[in-house]
């Protein structure tokens, strides 16, 4: 495979803009030329919580050439959008979510919003109810290690973590829902991605490999750390519990991926596959 062809077959479906406050650092003029020189078709921007870059993305991503996936990462409640007890609620599951149609961004639009007016608690968060209610028009994937099945699988819960993967493909339906698997050299990553590969035999859940975008240029490490100290009120010479492990968090190629994925052509090919689906037109 060819380093156009590299390119081609990868898709970028888990990147974090200036929108994810004080966490991604990727201007969005700036993200998309980079994806254009790279030869991207397609790239997602899936932002914490929030969509307030999605209408300057749509227009730039447009104007370059390349497909606009909208997205987001959302937060996920541990039980109820509604229950606020420190012990138990107050670390909420990451979960993708990319809009496929008009419909999808309706729908994303509105998990969004009730995120913020009925379940915010430290951050805005949906619960199971919602996803049911307005699933429709969108594809789902299983997120970081802040999600609900890699944090099973990182706490040796795999038959938790496999009832859980029944639930979302449930809720999200066939050729809707994936299995992310990232490695930005974590060994925590590096651990779980056989008990990932397993569940997808034995669930026929597809796999996709991401990485977990907050800046650009892997030199751009370093700003992302101020502003994570930033956001915690710490100075970068002062020790940062957020920092990131690694400085893998960047915009990589197709290659890179394909390369870090080597032994996964499916879940590279299903990058693909799932910026095809998504066919967003607001025009």
């Amino acid at each position: 495979m060819n380093n156009n062809e590299n390119n081609n077959s990868f898709v970028h479906l888990h990147v974090h803009s200036e929108y994810s406050l004080l966490d991604g650092a990727c201007r969005i003029p700036r993200l998309v030329k980079k994806a254009a020189e790279m030869g991207q078709k397609a790239i997602a921007v899936t932002d914490h919580g929030v969509m307030y870059g999605a209408v300057e993305f749509y227009q730039e991503a447009l104007k370059a050439g390349i497909k606009p996936i909208i997205g987001c990462e959302v937060y996920v409640a541990p039980r109820t959008r509604f229950d606020r007890e420190s012990k138990l609620d107050s670390r909420p599951y990451h979960l993708v979510l990319l809009c496929k149609n008009n419909k999808g961004y309706q729908n994303l639009i509105k998990l969004v919003s009730l995120g913020y007016t009925e379940g915010f608690y430290s951050k805005p968060r949906v619960d199971v109810e919602l996803l049911e209610k307005y699933s429709e028009g969108l594809i789902c994937l299983s997120a970081c290690l802040a999600g609900e099945i890699p944090r099973q699988l990182v706490n040796n819960n795999y038959e938790g973590a496999k009832k859980t993967a029944l639930k979302y493909l449930e809720i999200f339906g066939d050729g809707n829902y994936y299995l992310e698997i990232q490695d930005h050299g974590i060994s925590e990553q590096k651990n779980i991605i056989p008990l990932i590969c397993r569940l997808s035999k034995e669930t026929g859940i597809p796999l996709v490999a991401t990485n977990d975008v907050h800046y650009i240029e892997k030199e751009d490490a370093e700003m992302q750390n101020v502003l994570m100290c930033i956001q915690i009120k710490k100075t970068i010479y002062e020790p940062n519990s957020l920092k990131f492990p690694t400085e893998e968090f960047y915009l990589k190629s197709g290659q890179e991926m394909s390369e870090l994925f080597r032994n996964f052509p499916e879940a590279i090919v299903n990058t693909s596959i799932i910026a095809d689906k998504c066919n967003l037109n607001s025009e």
